[in-house]
This record gives structure tokens, C-alpha cells and sequence, in this order.
């Protein structure tokens, strides 16, 4: 915990106004690097001191020794050097639990390199039947902070695991893209605002209090700087202006735009 820094929407809710959210994530990355590059050698040290020897075991120790080492593999490989993404890849192959598999998932997920596609490809066929496994194989690519996610996040609304009639699946993904990845979500140009607005107006006629929550990711626009703030607001203001509109909806709408 003492090791883990404020994520993007802590150092937002602190700035308070003019948001810029690829200011924020850059500001960030450049710290974690930073960090993981002055300490490289103690994070190897703790990386490989934390491994378990032994069988899976759920107690507060171990899972306290799994999250640190798990945020050591975070800062060894920030930088998508080889020899960091290779130890990712070693983990999510080797990990004989979901925590350390996931953790060195979400690790590579950051990185735009083909052991990123190879370890989500292998995960998805090998959890395919767990139901809340794929919704986090949802999440995890919702989440990456890259120009290209927005249309990966269209591309999986075509995934054959993917529904807008099951609940789970639009908070996994497009829950996920709306309310966990700011800068994607916050795109300078609208893309990300009027895709989450489209999705909403899809969604309200066959789930409302759904299409209401994704809706909600909007609530904190006016924090965001100008030309993101009135793109924002021009999707809300759309959502609100549509003819039919459910109740939870509207009120969101408007509430957000009081």
C-alpha cells in the first residue's frame, strides 16, 4: 500500500478543475518509472523473495506476499523493457492461482507488445466457461490507456462472449471503458463521450438501470478541462434531448446537467 500510488481519478478529484486527463496519466507514468527504474534492483530483490514455495494458500500473509510481489512485477516491468515484460510473461504462465495469473495480465495489458495479445488469447480459452474470469478479461482490456482501445472496446462488443442484454458484460466492458480508463473515455475528440452516449441510448429501452450507471460515468465532466468538458456536455446534453427517454436516464441526465 505504502508503495502504490494515487490512481488518475485521486490525482483528478485533488486538481479539482481543468482536468487534463493524458496530463494526469503521463504525469503518473512518468513517476512510476521513475520509481521502478531508481529501484530496480530492491523490486527484483523483493520479486524474488516473495515467491511461494509452497501450495496456494488464501491467508491474510500470503495474500499480503502476493500483492507485493505483484506490485514489484508492475514496477519491473513499467517500462516494457524486455527483460520486464518477459517476467510478466513467465508469471501469467507459470501462476497456479487466479491472483498472480491476473496481476501479470494486467501487466502486460498496459504494454503494446504480442506477449499481450498471445496472454489474453490463452486466458480467454482457457476460462472461457467461467462466467466472472471473462468479465474480468473484459475489464483488463477496457482498462488500457491507449488510443487504439476505444475501437477494441467496439471489436469486443462483437465477441461472441459479449451481450447488451447481459448486465455483467456492459459494466465489464463499457462500464469499465467509462468509468476506469480516463483518457480513453476523455479522448480530446468526443470519440469516447459519444460512444458511452450511444451505448446509453441503446441500452435504455431494454435495461434503464444499466444504461443510468454507464450514464453516470459523466457525473464528474465539468472537473475536465475546456474542449473535453464541452464534449461531455454535448453528450449528455444529446442523451438528455432524446425523445422517449426512461425515467433513470432522464434523471441522470439532468441531474448531471443542473
Amino acid at each position: 500500500q505504502a508503495l502504490a500510488l494515487p490512481g488518475e481519478s485521486e490525482v483528478a478529484r485533488e486538481l479539482g478543475s481543468d482536468v487534463n486527463p493524458d496530463a494526469v496519466y503521463a504525469a503518473r507514468k512518468a513517476l512510476r518509472i521513475a520509481v521502478g527504474t531508481a529501484l530496480a534492483a530492491d523490486f527484483a530483490r523483493v520479486y524474488e523473495s516473495t515467491a511461494s514455495a509452497g501450495a496456494f494458500s488464501p491467508d491474510a500473509g500470503s495474500a499480503g506476499l502476493r500483492a507485493l510481489r505483484n506490485l514489484a512485477l508492475d514496477y519491473l516491468a513499467v517500462t516494457g523493457a524486455p527483460e520486464g515484460i518477459a517476467r510478466a510473461k513467465a508469471q501469467f504462465e507459470a501462476a497456479d492461482n487466479m491472483t498472480d495469473r491476473s496481476s501479470a495480465l494486467a501487466v502486460l495489458a498496459q504494454h503494446d507488445v504480442p506477449e499481450r495479445e498471445e496472454a489474453l488469447d490463452a486466458f480467454y480459452r482457457r476460462f472461457e466457461s467461467d462466467a466472472l474470469v471473462i468479465d474480468k478479461w473484459f475489464v483488463l482490456q477496457a482498462q488500457i490507456p491507449s488510443e487504439g482501445t476505444l475501437d477494441r472496446v467496439k471489436g469486443l462488443m462483437l465477441h461472441p462472449a459479449f451481450s447488451l442484454s447481459n448486465p455483467n458484460r456492459v459494466r465489464s466492458l463499457i462500464g469499465a471503458f467509462a468509468a476506469a480508463n480516463p483518457t480513453q473515455f476523455n479522448r480530446a475528440d468526443g470519440a469516447g463521450h459519444a460512444f458511452v452516449a450511444d451505448t446509453v441510448l441503446s441500452l435504455d429501452g431494454k435495461n434503464p438501470q444499466v444504461a443510468a450507471r454507464l450514464l453516470a460515468s459523466f457525473k464528474t465532466f465539468r472537473q475536465l478541462e475546456p474542449v473535453r468538458r464541452a464534449s461531455a456536455e454535448a453528450a449528455l446534453r444529446r442523451v438528455a434531448q432524446t425523445p422517449g427517454l426512461s425515467a433513470d436516464v432522464a434523471d441522470i441526465a439532468t441531474r448531471s446537467l443542473g
